[in-house]
C-alpha cells in the first residue's frame, strides 16, 4: 500500500536513516573485518549511528547522507546473508547521532537466554497491511513487546503491556505472566509487535521453543507499518519511540513532539514538561527525587556545555533548546 500523499516530505529533509537488522549466522573473520571497515566508510561517508555485530547477526541504525548511508548499505549486502536485511528508512534534517561506533556483542538484540534461534524457529511474519485485521479480532491477544518507557510514547490501541524495564524481562513475563493471559481471556492466537522488528521476532523464537503455538509478528515492526499503511486507517495511538536524537516518530516517520530528559533518560511530552518538577538536562517529575544535588550540579554542567556546543556547531544537533 502506497504511503498517503501528506506524509511524502522526504525532500525537505537532508539526512537518511536506515534501521536494519539480520539473523544470520556470521564467521568470526566476518566479524573481525566488519568491526575494522564500518568505522572507516562511516568516517569517510559522513555517516553516524550504532552498529552490533555477533555470531547470530548484524542491527544497527545509521544516519547520514543518501550516498553514505547507501556505501554502509551495500558493504552490508555484499555478505550475502544467509536471511536478507529488514530495513526501513526515515529521513531528517539534523543528524539523529552524535557518534559512529560499531560493537562486538553476544547477542545483537540482548534477550540473555541461550538457544534462541530464529533462523530455526520463530513465528509467523503478518504484512503490515494485514496487521489491522489480525489485532482486531478479539481472539488475539496483542502483546507489546518494547520496555515501559517506549510503550509510555505510542502504542497499538489494546496492546499488551509486560511493564518490561529491558527486553531481557521479557522470557521471564512471558513464562509467569502470558499462561494466565491466554486462559483468562480465551485467546487463538498472540501477535506481537516492537520498533523495527528484531526483538518481536526473537520474542516469537522464544515462545516457539517454550511450546507456544499460532505465534505471529509484525513484518518490519512499527517503523514499516507507519511507513506502508496510511493514517486515516492506522490503528497506532501516539508517537514511535526511537534510540536517536529524534526520541519519537510521529506517523509521517517525522520527529515528534517527545523530548528526552537528559538525567534519567524518560521521554517527555509536552505536557510533561510544563510540570514545575521539570528543568531541562537536570530533572524532570520522573527523577526529581533520585538524583542527589551533586548530581544536579553536574547536570547543570553538562547541560553547559551542550548549549556551548550547540553554538559553536548550529544546526549539527536536536537537543532540546528549553
Amino acid at each position: 500500500m502506497s504511503r498517503d500523499n501528506s506524509c511524502n516530505r522526504e525532500k525537505d529533509s537532508s539526512l537518511k536513516v536506515a534501521t536494519f537488522y539480520s539473523f544470520s549466522p556470521l564467521k568470526e573473520e566476518t566479524i573481525s573485518s566488519l568491526l575494522l571497515e564500518m568505522p572507516t566508510i562511516a568516517k569517510k561517508e559522513n555517516v553516524r549511528g550504532t552498529i552490533l555485530i555477533a555470531f547470530e547477526g548484524i542491527n544497527g541504525t545509521i544516519c547520514g547522507p543518501i550516498e553514505g548511508v547507501l556505501a554502509i548499505q551495500k558493504r552490508l549486502e555484499s555478505l550475502m546473508l544467509e536471511n536478507p536485511f529488514e530495513i526501513k528508512f526515515s529521513f531528517t534534517s539534523k543528524q539523529a547521532f552524535r557518534r559512529f561506533k560499531t560493537r562486538r556483542k553476544k547477542e545483537i538484540v540482548t534477550m540473555g537466554v541461550a538457544g534462541i534461534d530464529p533462523l530455526k524457529s520463530a513465528g509467523e511474519y503478518v504484512e503490515p497491511d494485514d496487521w489491522n485485521e489480525l489485532i482486531d479480532d478479539p481472539s488475539t491477544l496483542v502483546i507489546d513487546t518494547r520496555n515501559k518507557y517506549e510503550i509510555s510514547v505510542g502504542s497499538f490501541k489494546g496492546a499488551v503491556n509486560p511493564h518490561t524495564e529491558t527486553f531481557r524481562e521479557f522470557p521471564e513475563w512471558a513464562k509467569n505472566k502470558l499462561p494466565d493471559l491466554l486462559n483468562e481471556k480465551k485467546i487463538k492466537r498472540i501477535a506481537m509487535f516492537c520498533t523495527g522488528g528484531i526483538r518481536c521476532e526473537k520474542a516469537s523464537s522464544f515462545l516457539a521453543q517454550e511450546g507456544f503455538s499460532d505465534v505471529y509478528h509484525l513484518h518490519g515492526g512499527i517503523l514499516r507499518y507507519l511507513a506502508e499503511v496510511p493514517p486515516e486507517t492506522s490503528r497506532w495511538e501516539g508517537e514511535c519511540f526511537v534510540f536517536d536524537q529524534r526520541v519519537a516518530l510521529d506517523h509521517c516517520l517525522k520527529q515528534g513532539v517527545h523530548q528526552l530528559c537528559f538525567a534519567c533518560g524518560m521521554p517527555l511530552s509536552p505536557k510533561e514538561r510544563e510540570n514545575t518538577n521539570y528543568v531541562p538536562g537536570i530533572q524532570c517529575n520522573y527523577c526529581v527525587n533520585v538524583f542527589s544535588d551533586d548530581d544536579r550540579e553536574r547536570f547543570k554542567e553538562r547541560q553547559k556545555h551542550i548549549k556551548e556546543l550547540e553554538k559553536r556547531l548550529p544546526g549539527n544537533s536536536i537537543w532540546p533548546s528549553s
